[in-house]
């Protein structure tokens, strides 16, 4: 059964597109739901499963990244709030337990593969986020990583950004530091998918500063199929558009519609669903190397 939105009463909530997140004064609870947005609109159908995907393989790359990171626990027995039979059968799989901080108001991303904006920018400048690129490539071309962050909006897109603008905003040695620590673990991360068959063609980090101790930590999710672009090593044919185990398959169906994106969106057919359902957990098995938890 698909979750669309949690339901703990009694304690500050907000809601984002996917996440429901929950004050606990000095902690966080986050609730990945089966929620899927698709040009900056939330879907009226959830993909069964997918929260559980989002929040599972983000607690193995916390883990296995050995980076400073926000996360506590994913065991409903730890998190201290009462809950009954449903709220901990809802949660488990899909809650984190995490650290608050203070979040550094960009979107770290690391580019290792020339695809989507990243493209679209280099076909009309030859350049992504200031960031000079040779001539001649072609989409999906793979490139030495380059760090392209861009800003966080509350609505509507993320806006590419060159570093000097980050560096402007935050300092230069926090910039530089967020700069850093994303290309160590976006490389640390391609080795591993490599390792698993799969390519991570680009991927955005959010960092954040511990409220009490300020040390830098890696937050909210990571390296899941809703922050990442990952390919096939056996399918990958530079260029052109690769297959990816993501959400693209439900744009693709949206742009086929005809709908016009500024109207509310269609529901799913069952095929969409159980196809995007599909791809996240293959994502999740290859990756991880292990069956995804059927409960």
């Amino acid at each position: 059964m698909a979750i669309s939105e949690s339901g703990l009463e009694g304690l500050p909530k907000k809601q984002g597109k996917v996440r429901d997140v929950y004050d606990l004064g000095d902690q966080l609870l986050l609730v990945a739901t089966d929620r899927i947005s698709a040009f900056d609109w939330v879907l009226p159908t959830p993909i069964p499963d997918k929260g559980r995907v989002l929040s599972s393989l983000s607690e193995f790359w916390f883990e296995r990244l050995g980076v400073p990171n926000h996360l506590i626990s994913s065991q409903v027995d730890d998190f201290p709030v009462a809950l009954d039979d449903r709220a901990r059968k809802d949660l488990r799989g899909r809650a984190m337990l995490v650290r608050k901080a203070r979040v550094a108001p960009f979107e770290c991303v690391v580019r290792g593969y020339l695809s989507g904006s990243g493209w679209k920018e280099y076909r009309a400048s030859g350049e992504v986020c200031g960031v000079k690129l040779p001539p001649g490539l072609v989409e999906s071309d793979r490139i030495d990583p380059i760090f392209t962050p861009a800003t966080k909006a509350e609505t509507g897109h993320d806006e590419n950004v060159s570093f000097d603008v980050m560096a402007d905003a935050l300092g230069t040695e926090v910039a530089a530091t967020l700069r850093a620590r994303s290309l160590e673990v976006y490389g640390k991360a391609a080795e591993t998918a490599r390792e698993k068959g799969l390519i991570l063609a680009d991927t955005k980090f959010e960092w954040g500063f511990d409220e009490r101790t300020g040390e830098l930590l890696l937050i909210d999710e990571v390296l899941t199929p809703d922050s990442s672009r990952y390919w096939s090593i056996e399918t990958y044919r530079p260029g052109g558009p690769q297959p990816s185990f993501d959400k693209q398959y439900v744009r693709d169906w949206l742009e086929a519609t005809g709908w016009d994106k500024s109207s509310p969106p269609p529901a799913l057919p069952d095929d969409v669903v159980a196809r995007t359902r599909s791809k996240y957990i293959e994502a999740y098995e290859l990756l991880t190397g292990r069956p995804f938890p059927w409960r």
